[in-house]
């Protein structure tokens, strides 16, 4: 059982993803970043994270498209989607989130709504 939850987090921003980085290992999360949605699927069969942090728009992929992706391969997993615009909150498709984050410098939502989510799956998961 690993102790430290695994975050990952798929961001075209190299600042954003250092700041995740260097903030979510600081509240005892394990972090992998990268840059691109290309092979997400894969990489999260490679990596198993207990969460995604997700951006909306990416240089190369659609993230409400790559939500869905993952949503069809793992309906469990936890992800919170980022974006610099409220605007896509209103997006159907982004239902299938666990959470909405608008990006700030500032990141208490996102840590709280990371625990959220964490706390969510661990409750269901530990009872079955």
């Amino acid at each position: 059982e690993r102790q430290m939850p695994k975050i990952l987090v798929v961001d075209d921003e190299e600042s954003i993803r250092l700041l995740y980085e260097e903030e979510l290992t600081d509240e005892g999360y394990e972090v992998v970043s990268i840059a691109s949605g290309q092979g997400l699927v894969e990489r999260i069969e490679q990596e198993s994270p207990d969460l995604v942090i997700l951006d909306i728009k990416l240089a190369d992929a659609d993230g409400l498209a790559l939500l869905q992706e993952i949503r069809n391969r793992y309906y469990d997993l936890p992800v919170i989607l980022c974006s610099a615009y409220e605007v896509f909150k209103r997006d159907l498709k982004a239902i299938a989130a666990d959470a909405y984050v608008v990006k700030s410098s500032d990141l208490t939502p996102l840590k709280k709504a990371i625990r959220r989510a964490l706390e969510g799956k661990s409750g269901e998961l530990r009872q079955g």
